[in-house]
């Protein structure tokens, strides 16, 4: 083990202490370490203890992103390599009103909770078990286990490396209203060429 790791990551601005001081859990006893994902039913502050210093690593995602469907095997490898954290990943669709209220307007968005208050923001657009070891190391000085790489299980789960073809109803509602708009204004086009016609008509009789 290197000596003084914290410094040596944080040289730049001269923190020598973990920016989040994360209440480690007690691993006796357990011996699988997996990501936990929250279903449309299950609120997220329902898994957050306000009243703890623990700490949480929560992704925001969505199935029909390509961005999170990279993410995932990464994601999915990271509690095996920090088995004393907690990781939960929620479907940002599902779950609008915590995307508002945590400022989720893009995903994949990485958030790292000490209890229940979100703490940091992983920002890196290189998304890999790496650079998320590295981030979690910054802010919280706890080192990740040496011997952990993505697998071919984390590819295939919790989280889904593979595309959803869900609908996008955002997209489906402007296609619609864009065609309707379309119709609507060649029918008053089609009226107004009829009536002046007619219009010209009457005035000759």
């Amino acid at each position: 083990v290197l000596p003084a790791p914290a410094e040596e990551h944080n040289g730049t601005d001269g923190a020598r202490a973990p920016k989040v001081n994360c209440e480690e859990r007690n691993t006796t006893g357990m011996d699988r370490f997996t990501l936990h994902i929250l279903n449309v039913s299950q609120d997220l502050m329902e898994f957050l203890n306000p009243n703890s210093s623990d700490c949480t690593l929560v992704l925001f995602y969505t199935p029909w992103c390509r961005f999170s469907a990279s993410l995932a095997p990464h994601f999915n490898s990271l509690p095996r390599a920090f088995p004393t954290l907690r990781f939960l990943a929620l479907d940002a669709s599902q779950h609008s009103s915590l995307s508002t209220r945590f400022g989720t307007v893009a995903v994949p968005n990485i958030l790292l909770f000490q209890g229940a208050k979100p703490m940091a923001r992983f920002n890196h657009t290189d998304r890999t078990l790496e650079t998320l070891k590295d981030f979690i190391f910054n802010q919280t000085g706890i080192e990740a286990k040496s011997d952990v790489a993505v697998t071919e299980e984390d590819w295939e789960g919790p989280l889904p490396s593979v595309l959803t073809k869900g609908i996008d109803w955002l997209l489906l509602f402007s296609v619609l209203f864009l065609a309707g708009f379309v119709l609507y204004a060649t029918i008053r086009t089609e009226s107004i060429r009829w009536l002046i016609p007619g219009q010209e008509h009457e005035h000759q009789e």
